[in-house]
């Protein structure tokens, strides 16, 4: 019975062999450079997503971010909308005395020659001549005076409208404080509601980060609108690192990192339950030179700070939303805050590898 078998079994032996041959498939480990950081949440689950924390919290610390820069931003060019209606109110001004003088001399000389009109020059002139004389200097006279004040009348008109223009400015101003307000109460309740860690800086910790501290090389700007604001952006170009896309704001940003020096392994957009890498917005840079392996030391980790820095100050020349590293994650509105990873692992604790989330 069993002799009966041993020619089947041996023929699917040759069949499985041939497959492994054929496909490459083989049960040898994936090397550090392919062992990126994974979704370890299935799709629709709330647990950890990828990026250490759950859907909800990188949802909300997506929104929070986003949300404080573009309010910053605004403020930003409300202030100088300001400055530039207070400009152009003090030319106004500097121009309504002249012009309010030249009206007042009209005025003067109106009198001094007389309130006539044609009929009237007519009566009283002595000759011809003098008739024709004095009609001309009479409307000679209301035209520059019809005009001065068209000329008063109009640069009133401006001043008025500078100076509403400039109290709306003020009212956005405030708006966009209030926004920034609570979105940086948003982002801080979030971590703490997820017991991520305290909302509180935590600068005794061993983050291996200071925030925006230290010097480093100015990233050349990402594009923008005439506004200053940042247009939007769909994951539309090819990601050099896998085979998914990015956006070209996101490529833009890991260019300049590289041209910046930073060339150890990167890898970009992945298909998650949440978060920025399925929407080509984020990238995952090693520690180490190959891959992603343990708890970054020594001149990996140095690395890691010095990268997290980059990204930090040239956060807005770039368009950060936000970085992960070292169990810390370093938002636009708070700077660095507690982050630890639900799976206790280099990948969730970002202790290997520097996560950069882009706008």
């Amino acid at each position: 019975m069993f002799v009966r078998f041993k020619p089947v079994r041996r023929r699917l032996a040759t069949v499985l062999a041939v497959l492994i041959a054929t496909t490459g498939l083989a049960l040898a480990a994936p090397t550090s450079a392919s062992a990126a950081p994974r979704p370890l949440a299935a799709p629709g689950d709330s647990g950890d997503d990828g990026e250490g924390g759950s859907k909800s919290l990188v949802q909300q610390l997506e929104a929070a971010s986003k949300g404080f820069v573009e309010a910053k931003e605004a403020l930003e060019r409300s202030k100088k909308r300001q400055q530039q209606l207070a400009a152009k109110l003090k030319e106004i001004d500097a121009d309504l005395g002249p012009k309010q003088a030249a009206l007042d001399k009209i005025v003067q000389q109106t009198y001094r020659t007389g309130r006539l009109g044609p009929m009237a020059a007519l009566i009283t002139a002595d000759s011809t001549d003098s008739m024709l004389d004095r009609a001309q200097t009479l409307e000679m006279i209301a035209v520059k005076q019809d005009r001065a004040v068209r000329d008063l009348k109009g640069a009133k008109t401006q001043q008025q409208q500078a100076k509403v223009a400039i109290d709306a400015a003020v009212r956005d101003q405030q708006r966009q404080l209030d926004v920034m307000a609570k979105r940086k109460n948003q982002a801080e309740s979030a971590l703490k509601a997820a017991n991520a860690a305290s909302a509180a800086d935590d600068s005794s910790g061993d983050s291996g980060s200071s925030g925006s501290s230290g010097s480093s090389s100015v990233a050349s700007a990402t594009r923008r609108n005439s506004d200053g604001s940042l247009p939007g952006e769909s994951c539309s170009v090819n990601d050099p690192t896998t085979s998914g896309c990015i956006t070209p704001r996101t490529l833009h940003a890991m260019q300049q990192a590289k041209k910046a020096g930073f060339t150890h392994f990167v890898a970009c957009f992945r298909e998650q339950n949440s978060g920025e890498h399925p929407k080509g917005r984020a990238c995952d840079f090693a520690a180490d030179k190959n891959g992603f392996g343990g708890d970054a030391t020594g001149s990996s980790k140095d690395y890691g700070n010095r990268l997290a820095n980059y990204f930090i100050n040239n956060a807005s020349r770039l368009g950060v939303l936000y970085v992960i590293w070292y169990r810390r994650i370093w938002l636009p509105s708070s700077g660095w805050k507690s982050y630890s990873g639900a799976g206790g692992d280099p990948s969730s604790d970002h202790t290997n590898h520097v996560h950069l989330s882009m706008r």
